[in-house]
């Protein structure tokens, strides 16, 4: 095992650190990103993507990072942020060698970094990286574990999305509501469960054919269009964009019908600014690391021992949180993006000064 690659210092500016690593025999090559410790030990789940270059894997980790970190912090946990990267086709290369090969790189950092899911893994190779590393949540059932942490994902995304109701019509429902869920995966085919029990009714799309066919077979009375930009333009009141990130950018916005944004996909925002022309026409903005972050409180109570009950109702919170950042984005005249920006650095600022207090 040996470092493919370093930073030169800019793009990384802000992480605390940052490790490449590569394993030749299993083909393991992976970016470990922490961006803050402050708050304690840095947590993020590691995603399993065919970059098309290393500069595209070491810009994704480094966002999603920091994003943790202001995730983690708003969500009122003792956690830092960290993400990593795996650089591959998991369909093609993932194998028992280098899941193990990347535990022992998460290991290496002795708890400053603890792994969990994300796009590409899932319970089953959290259970195989545990065989190197203890610093692994989001583990199975089997194993003394949550299981699949999308569930409360989902949920919290809907608890957000009913925050963003009750402050644009003021109602905490999405009855009656119709809502465009881009992403039919882990999160989102639960998010649509709830929203049907809610009295939504649902439009959606994914790349994937065989999440179109488990829709189609579950839930016939979801409308399926055939891409994000049918669906973006669609009569919509909720855009759920809950695939990869970026998915909000200088044409999808102005195309965008819906009066509100909540989705479980990180990093919607595809540039700085985006979040002022969503503003701009009108259009409400739930931060997706407010709302997405029942997956992280899920796998944060394994930590402790995990009891699904008392994580539920930490993620049911979510409801909470997002509708005093919004109040609080009215209050202060920004975008409620920066107003959760402003919450969560105040948290990390002032809680991790006391890691400064050193008791004997």
């Amino acid at each position: 095992m040996d470092v493919f690659a370093s930073t030169d210092g800019q793009e990384s500016d802000g992480h605390e650190q940052v490790v490449f690593c590569q394993d030749k025999q299993s083909g393991l090559k992976a970016i470990i990103a922490i961006y803050s410790t402050a708050l304690g030990p840095a947590l993020g789940g590691t995603r399993f993507y065919p970059y098309a270059s290393e500069a595209e894997a070491l810009h994704d980790v480094l966002e999603l990072s920091r994003g943790m970190a202001y995730k983690n912090a708003l969500a009122g946990l003792d956690l830092g942020g960290g993400k990593a990267v795996i650089w591959g086709d998991p369909d093609r290369i993932k194998t028992e060698p280098l899941l193990r090969a990347y535990g022992r790189f998460v290991e290496s950092l002795n708890g400053r970094y603890y792994t969990a899911c994300d796009v590409g893994t899932y319970v089953a190779d959290m259970d195989v990286i545990a065989r190197e590393t203890r610093f692994v949540t989001g583990r199975s059932v089997e194993h003394g574990g949550a299981g699949d942490s999308s569930v409360l994902t989902a949920w919290g995304v809907f608890q957000g999305m009913r925050a963003a109701a009750e402050h644009v019509w003021d109602s905490p429902t999405l009855a009656g509501r119709r809502v465009g869920v881009a992403g039919l995966g882990k999160v989102g085919r639960h998010l649509v469960a709830h929203l049907i029990d809610d009295g939504a009714s649902v439009v959606a799309t994914d790349v994937n054919e065989r999440a179109l066919a488990w829709v189609r077979q579950t839930y016939p009375q979801v409308d399926l269009v055939s891409d994000a930009t049918a669906l973006v333009t669609s009569d919509i009141d909720v855009y759920a964009p809950c695939a990869l990130g970026g998915a909000l950018d200088d044409t999808t916005v102005p195309a965008l019908r819906a009066r509100v944004v909540v989705g479980a996909a990180n990093n919607q925002l595809a540039h700085p600014g985006i979040e002022k022309l969503l503003a701009d026409r009108g259009v409400l903005y739930a931060p997706d690391y407010v709302v997405n972050a029942g997956g992280v409180i899920q796998v944060a109570d394994e930590i402790e021992g995990f009891n699904f009950d008392r994580a539920k109702l930490r993620a049911t919170k979510i409801y909470d949180t997002t509708r005093d950042i919004l109040r609080l984005a009215d209050a202060e005249g920004v975008p409620p993006a920066v107003a959760a920006d402003r919450l969560a650095e105040r948290r990390m600022a002032e809680v991790g000064r006391l890691r400064t207090i050193h008791l004997r």
